[in-house]
């Protein structure tokens, strides 16, 4: 057997990964610059982003509740089997924020055997091996309707669970799989919950512990689980939140976006809460929470780029203003099963002309105010790591209007009398686009951002400069994520073509950044069904121990194949933080960790 971690408190760092938590100081404050109304209070008020709300607590991730707000409050709630982040500097394992306290691996990475610190629920049950189980049953049994689901990854990529004792796991997997991987992709999925108060099919039910072990019976505590979880409504007072592992838990939640949290008295764990109350306060405008920012009524939240030329202002209100950058990438999904434009977005032709005309360079640094860089891949590009190919880095599809209409009409598109490409009669424009069919797309939006207004403003007149036709339909995020089922050409939920997401990037890796949930034939957020039997093939390659190689070559595969429109990555946000509190260091996998926060001496 190998060990991989020794021991509580021992941090391995991913020194091969080179993933600095790339966060700049844009502008500082002194020590007496002020101080906050709550600092004697000892309650924090955390501006969420505008139109970002919370809408969903349980630890079971399902497709469109799956946003960086969520997974923050969940994991502050109930602490992960194995946690990773970016705020120390580097991508690691913090294994203060989690359950497991040693983790080894068989000489031929088909098993991990996992320890258990000596944990308790807040209602002072022992957290035991039987959680994790339980957990595991669950998302096997259910693991089409699980969010993070991709055919043979987790979990099935776990053949059998063993529990030979309260504090030990065995996990027998499928095949040996790239150890890396294991333990920063699939490990991180596992959040223990507690058996003994969650196994119910029904409100006041009797717990069960056995019953998740039968799949009929997994499926109806799944049912009843993801049921409460839909009913915003009735979680301020749901007994549910009651049993919690993390140094938070839940005090009050409206169904507008506003969540309290509380210091878990109960917590027995190294990642305490810095103070008794945190509050998450919702926004509907960008300008509602400069406002609120402006007027002293939050102590941590954002600004939008456009006022970082202003940065003193915020300053002489006793702020710091830090750049909050992201391991992540940016882009448009095509809805490849759109029932009139899936045909046209197939053709590589048309998603290379598309991509020529984006102009990232002017977008970063105009729209975004140097808030956002450019990315043309699948890999994170920010800072340079391991992972990315020579191909991504050179970007492949320059902004090049000209090259964009000549990959047009050498594949059978032609400018029509009103100035967008046509595929005329008798053209052969690809397989299963009809003649007379314009080249006019129709992008969905989030809302609430100028930054995000401004660049599919600017989109808008090149594409249409160039003989592309663009819609652009905007909605707040939590709809745009829930209009965008995969589905099939027939179905009537399939209208949607270019949904964005991203105004705080779209995707945030885990350490080791690997596209099965995205590009992957059937991946749980491969929203756009793109399906490809090469990518397939490079992504269950990265997958496999020990192949060094194998990110690299998809990279450059993402990069020059389009499975997505690749746009600039802005920052997570550029954050406003009272200089009075501590802990705030910026994650840069996208998550915020409100246990860490404190009002400093």
């Amino acid at each position: 057997m190998r060990s991989t971690f020794a021991s509580r408190g021992h941090r391995i760092g991913l020194s091969a990964v080179g993933v600095a938590a790339t966060v700049a100081l844009v502008a500082g404050c002194s020590s007496d610059s002020g101080s906050s109304p709550d600092e004697t209070n000892d309650e924090i008020n955390y501006a969420l982003p505008a139109n970002a709300t919370p809408n969903w607590l349980v630890p079971l991730a399902t497709a469109g509740k799956m946003t960086t707000h969520n997974s923050s409050l969940i994991r502050a709630m109930y602490e992960p089997l194995v946690a990773y982040d970016g705020s120390m500097g580097t991508v690691d394992r913090v294994p203060s924020a989690d359950l497991a306290d040693e983790i080894t691996f068989s000489d031929d990475d088909t098993t991990a055997t996992i320890t258990l610190d000596e944990r308790t629920w807040s209602d002072g049950e022992p957290i035991t091996s039987a959680d994790v189980a339980f957990w595991i049953d669950l998302v096997k049994a259910n693991k089409d309707v699980w969010g993070s689901y991709r055919e043979g990854s987790m979990p099935d990529l776990i053949d059998s669970v063993e529990t030979p004792d309260e504090k030990t796991v065995v996990l027998n997997f499928d095949d040996a799989y790239n150890e890396e991987w294991m333990l920063a992709s699939q490990l991180t999925l596992i959040v223990p919950i507690p058996v003994h108060a969650w196994s119910i099919t029904e409100d006041g039910g009797e717990p069960d512990p056995e019953l998740a072990k039968t799949p009929e019976g997994a499926a109806q505590i799944w049912e009843y689980l993801v049921s409460e979880g839909e009913d915003l409504s009735s979680y301020e007072g749901n007994p549910l939140f009651d049993t919690v592992s993390g140094p938070l838990s839940l005090s009050a939640f409206s169904d507008s976006g506003s969540v309290t949290l509380v210091a878990n008295e109960a917590y027995d764990g190294d990642d305490a809460a810095g103070v008794s109350t945190i509050n998450f306060l919702p926004y509907t405008s960008t300008d509602a929470e400069v406002a609120a920012v402006r007027a002293g009524e939050v102590d941590y939240g954002y600004i939008p780029t456009s006022e970082l030329s202003g940065a003193e202002q915020y300053e002489s209100l006793g702020y710091d203003v830090v750049n909050w950058d992201g391991w992540a990438i940016t882009y448009l999904p095509y809805n490849f099963h759109n029932p009139e434009m899936g045909p046209v977005y197939s053709q590589l032709s048309v998603r290379q002309a598309l991509q020529h005309l984006v102009d990232q360079d002017t977008i970063s640094d105009v729209v975004w105010n140097g808030a956002a860089k450019p990315g043309y891949g699948p890999v994170p590009q920010n800072p340079d790591n391991k992972f990315l190919a020579d191909e991504q880095r050179e970007n492949p599809y320059p902004f090049d209007p000209e090259a964009a209409k000549s990959l047009l009409e050498e594949n059978g598109w032609s400018l029509g009398s009103d100035g967008i490409y046509v595929c005329e009669t008798g053209a052969e424009c690809g397989e299963g686009i009809a003649d007379g069919q314009k080249l006019s797309i129709t992008i969905l939006s989030q809302s609430g951002n100028t930054e995000t207004d401004n660049m599919f403003a600017s989109m808008k007149s090149t594409f249409e400069e160039a003989g592309v036709g663009v819609t652009i339909e905007q909605a707040p995020l939590n709809t745009v994520l829930g209009s965008i089922p995969q589905c099939e050409p027939e179905s009537p939920e399939c209208g949607w073509e270019l949904p964005f997401f991203g105004t705080a990037g779209s995707w945030y890796f885990p350490a080791y950044p690997t596209g099965e949930q995205l590009f992957s034939t059937g991946g749980g957020s491969n929203f756009g069904s793109y399906d490809d039997a090469e990518m397939n093939e490079r992504i269950a390659k990265t997958l496999e121990a020990g192949d060094e190689t194998a990110m690299q070559e998809y990279s450059a595969y993402g990069a020059t194949e389009l499975p997505v429109m690749w746009l600039p990555n802005p920052v997570y946000q550029v954050s406003v933080i009272d200089s009075g509190l501590t802990g705030v260091e910026q994650d840069s996998l996208g998550n915020f960790h409100p246990q860490r926060w404190a009002w400093g001496e």
